[in-house]
């Protein structure tokens, strides 16, 4: 069973990748493995999303890590650690 999540990025992530974008996953992941899933997208997003850069993550609005499982209609967030206004 395929699930849609709703991707969004902040600060320089989102001058890289855009404000956001959907996503059709086959079964249910990990935060961590939807991150690998994108790697794999386009150069831009090997760059952005690199595991050499730190980022944070939030699902649904609420910071978590990258072990939290998405379910279906989820809205998943990418950030640098510090943002500014």
């Amino acid at each position: 069973m395929s699930i849609q999540i709703q991707l969004r990025y902040f600060a320089s992530l989102r001058e890289q990748l855009g404000a956001g974008e959907s996503l059709v996953l086959e079964m249910a992941q990990t935060v961590g493995q939807v991150r690998d899933l994108l790697l794999q997208r386009s150069e831009a997003h090997g760059q952005a999303l690199a595991r050499t850069r730190a980022l944070r993550c939030a699902l649904n609005q609420s910071l978590c890590n990258e072990e939290t499982m998405i379910s279906a209609d989820a809205e998943l967030a990418f950030f640098p650690p510090v943002t500014g206004g």
